[in-house]
């Protein structure tokens, strides 16, 4: 797998990562809380994604990880602030996974 190939495909699975992220997270939580999932979110995800693409052998090439760990982030982010925050998606993605408490319920 080459650098270039790497960034495209983390910057495909990055475009979506927020859609997977949301379900996780809850609305109270602060938004520190919320950058850290997402952060973690993003470097789990470049690694799956180097792994995936090129097997458990191409972890051993830093710069290769640490560019799609990279694209995964910026994609992710970016996709978030342009695309699914403005739609609401995420955050009624958000609303809709996390439970009830009885009070909250009636």
């Amino acid at each position: 797998m080459t650098t270039l190939d790497s960034l495209t495909t983390g910057a495909q699975v990055g475009a979506v990562l927020p859609l997977l992220t949301a379900v996780v997270q809850r609305p109270a939580w602060s938004a520190k809380a919320k950058k850290i999932v997402a952060v973690v979110a993003a470097v789990v995800a470049g690694v799956l994604t180097v792994a995936a693409d090129g097997g458990l052998d191409q972890l051993q090439h830093g710069s290769l990880t640490a560019a799609t760990i990279l694209g995964v982030l910026a994609a992710s982010q970016t996709s978030y602030d342009l695309v699914w925050k403005p739609s609401t998606l995420a955050p009624v993605i958000e609303a809709l996974t996390t439970k009830k408490s009885p009070q909250q319920a009636e």
